[in-house]
């Protein structure tokens, strides 16, 4: 904005002549691009969204904001500046600045989060602008995911509504630890101080019941602008900071940089044979090369060997900075893998206790296996058991064995496969998951870990789970330059199966997961003829090797798509040899038939 504004000073300044030019150019000689840009980079980032009851008046505050901090094109105001009449004056309707989409617009309601970016020379932010309707519940949930500060509104002739006690509610569980109660309509009670002071005190009994720490009620007036901005002298007995001054000021929580690393790896970087390493962003915690990692979940430790990013080599990363870790030895990593520091290491667990907001139409069902994706990973699951709801206009636990749509709760969700997690209070990454409908793939609960209920490896599973499945077991030994095991896990998992993915060449691991009732894709570099190893093979887990009818060698130069298609083909081929064996047919049979002697 500092270059934009010299610029404009100069094009709106007369030049009479060619001297006035020159002398007029000496500050813009003095203007280093490089500095602004370094005093640009400079300034900490603040995500912070706004919550609350429908009509409340949260995007015409973040336009207000916006407009009044000088952060909207002219173009924009004047696509969203209604003219009055003849001989009236125009007025700009703030609520289109974030509003963009077309239903928004006819109804004048919020349907989508927002996402508008703003700075001022002190700090830069990100806004979500969310929904107030309950019908909109989880877009809010969304948008106040990873913000740092919540605005939560309240109309001051209302005062809190079920819908401001839901979304105060669900900040609470994100772990937002900066709340601002900005009690808006001001100008629609007369600018009352005992109007302000008793919301006031239902706000803070309310955040006092929810442990949210730090709440600021802050009086304003969203249209007028009244201590949105500038401090308004419309409210002569409020002595505090305008919403801007607060939201400049409030201090970042440094709590991720300061917890124990942990990375989920996203891709393993290979561009030639001498350079292998393991992307992510950071979650929690500081990195430096020489620090002992253990990677997860192998149990393999090493050290970091260098920190690779864009802009090249770091002697220390911190979190929320993405980079590529090399490592001094050769393990075998993959995607969904976590790297973490050795000496506190997450906690292995295969059944948690989590808050959970159902996001879903559809009541929770306890009886259906849904997926679970935490961090880079995605694993089949199922809520265990429902504790008890939480009832909005009360704020009491109640017993429920279900959810409804917007409902939150606390539940006992198990894995089929070991998850490395952190308490959410702890850490907001490896302390939260989504879970998805594998039929739909649509998103019907966030939740947050509370505590582990049972730790320990795929071995310990509750075993009612692996009876379950459709299916029988099996271990499925895959080239993993192919291909082909991201084309057999997707078959696999469009026919319902419980499918496991892995790289760990432990052999306890794969019988672990043979014990809970996985079908389990074992990628190996280099593998020969492709082996199934099932219940139904004579000798246990030892099984006779699958060659695949390769009359389609691999395309040289081929395109992606051609790829694609014969990884397709084979992994049909081998659905089609699990049915062959009954693999597909029928449950799971006991771990009692496991031999591990072929392995």
């Amino acid at each position: 904005m500092a270059l934009i504004e010299l610029l404009t000073n100069l094009l709106e300044e007369p030049l009479p002549a060619a001297d006035a030019a020159l002398d007029s150019t000496e500050g813009l000689a003095d203007f280093s691009i490089a500095e602004f840009l370094r005093t640009e980079q400079a300034k900490d980032l603040l995500r912070f969204s706004t919550a609350g009851s429908v009509d409340d008046g949260k995007s015409t505050l973040i336009g207000r904001l916006l407009y009044d901090s000088q952060n909207v094109y002219e173009d924009h105001v004047r696509a969203v500046t209604r003219t009055q009449g003849e001989g009236r004056v125009a007025s700009i309707d703030f609520a289109l600045l974030t509003d963009g989409l077309r239903a928004e617009r006819e109804q004048g309601i919020t349907i989508d989060v927002a996402y508008r970016y703003f700075s001022t020379a002190r700090r830069k932010f990100i806004i979500a602008d969310t929904p107030g309707h309950e019908q909109y519940t989880r877009n809010m949930a969304t948008g106040a995911s990873t913000a740092d500060l919540a605005i939560i509104l309240v109309d001051a002739r209302k005062g809190i509504l079920v819908q401001s006690r839901r979304h105060a509610f669900i900040a609470s569980l994100l772990g937002i630890r900066h709340v601002v109660a900005a009690i808006n309509k001001m100008d629609l009670v007369d600018y009352s101080e005992s109007v302000f002071e008793g919301h006031k005190r239902d706000l803070l009994a309310l955040a006092d019941r929810l442990g949210i720490a730090d709440l600021v009620c802050i009086p304003v007036s969203a249209l007028e602008g009244d201590n949105v901005v500038k401090r308004s002298a419309a409210m002569p007995w409020y002595a505090g900071p305008s919403l801007l001054e607060h939201l400049e000021s409030v201090p970042l929580h440094e709590q991720n940089q300061d917890a124990p690393f942990r990375m989920a790896v996203q891709r393993v970087i290979r561009p030639h044979q001498n350079f292998r390493g393991f992307a992510g962003q950071i979650a929690s915690g500081a990195i430096h090369p020489g620090d002992t990692i253990v990677a997860l979940p192998s149990g393999r430790t090493s050290r970091v060997q260098s920190i690779s990013t864009f802009d090249g080599e770091l002697d220390v990363a911190t979190a929320p900075l993405s980079i590529t870790l090399t490592l001094e030895d050769e393990l075998d990593i993959s995607r969904g893998d976590l790297i973490s520091a050795a000496d506190t290491p997450p906690i292995s667990a295969t059944r948690v206790e989590a808050s959970v907001v159902w996001l879903n139409s559809e009541p929770l069902d306890t009886a259906k296996t849904l997926l679970l994706k935490h961090t880079t990973q995605t694993v089949k699951a199922r809520v265990a058991a429902v504790q008890h709801k939480v009832n909005i206009h009360t704020l009491d636990e109640e017993p429920a064995t279900t959810l409804a749509m917007n409902e939150i709760g606390v539940l006992e969700v198990e894995s089929i496969t070991p998850l490395f997690v952190d308490a959410y209070n702890q850490n907001r990454v490896t302390g939260s998951f989504i879970l998805i409908d594998p039929m739909s793939n649509a998103t019907v609960g966030a939740g947050m870990i509370r505590r582990v209920l049972a730790a320990g490896s795929a071995a310990d599973f509750d075993s009612d789970l692996s009876s379950q499945w459709t299916h029988g077991a099996a271990i499925i030994l895959v080239d993993a330059e192919t291909g082909v095991p991201a084309a057999l896990e997707s078959a696999l998992l469009f026919h319902g199966c419980a499918v496991g993915r892995t790289r760990v060449r432990r052999p306890e691991v794969w019988r672990a997961m043979f014990q809970a009732g996985l079908i389990t894709i074992v990628e190996r570099e280099g593998a020969g003829p492709m082996e199934i190893l099932t219940s139904t093979s004579p000798a246990g887990l030892v099984g006779a090797p699958f060659s695949v009818a390769d009359d389609q060698p691999a395309p040289e130069g081929g395109d992606e798509s051609d790829l694609a298609m014969r990884a397709e083909t084979i992994a049909k081929q081998i659905t089609d040899e699990l049915r062959a064996r009954g693999v597909l047919a029928k449950r799971a049979k006991t771990a009692a038939n496991l031999d591990g002697e072929g392995i």
